[in-house]
């Protein structure tokens, strides 16, 4: 009998899904806009207050891994629960979750990744650094290539192990999400109660 993801190991999840970059697709964008509206529609009450393209994926130009990661903020903490709950009946997986964090993703399977793969950030509204990143190494295309530059050689010291991976890169996202906060502290005020 083929064992199924939930009974593999975190090593053999990892040969199974390992790290690999490719070149920017213009198709990722259009994933995410298709997906953020099959999310949108299971919650017509408006629970969900604000979504976004969020990772790599959504950075103008730079190789990333094939996973579009979207970040879907809620109001208030018990909110959590419910949306996780619809979304796991509409083909999405539980990765981990703390109170005020979920992450969760759809496409992959035992046999691999599936064409689509995504990856989604479930947290309160205004818990959004990755927004401040991403919009700061959009502006600065120089900063964004040094990430590529160590996505690049991260990849081939770590492809079978996602956490040294993230672990690697966190100076730097760290350094650089601190700069944005600091650029664009009034712009995401002003948007804080923002819309999809």
């Amino acid at each position: 009998m083929e064992k199924t993801l939930d009974d593999m190991s975190l090593e053999e999840l990892w040969q199974l899904f390992p790290i690999f970059l490719v070149r920017h697709k213009s198709e990722w964008n259009l994933w995410y806009e298709c997906e953020k509206d099959n999310i949108l529609s299971l919650f017509p009450d408006k629970i969900v207050k604000r979504c976004s393209h969020i990772g790599s994926t959504a950075i103008f130009d730079i190789w990333a891994k094939n996973i579009v990661d979207i970040l879907l903020e809620v109001e208030i903490e018990k909110d959590m629960l419910s949306v996780k709950n619809q979304l796991l009946q509409n083909g999405w997986r539980c990765m981990s979750q703390k109170r005020t964090r979920i992450s969760m993703n759809k496409g992959y399977t035992p046999d691999g990744f599936a064409d689509r793969v995504f990856h989604l950030h479930l947290r309160l509204l205004g818990d959004c650094d990755e927004l401040y990143f991403r919009d700061y190494l959009n502006e600065y295309p120089d900063i964004a290539r040094e990430y590529e530059k160590q996505k690049l050689c991260l990849w081939k010291k770590y492809p079978n192990d996602r956490d040294s991976y993230t672990e690697a890169k966190s100076d730097f996202v760290k350094k650089y999400t601190k700069i944005a906060k600091r650029t664009y502290q009034k712009r995401y005020e002003n948007h804080k109660r923002g819309l999809l």
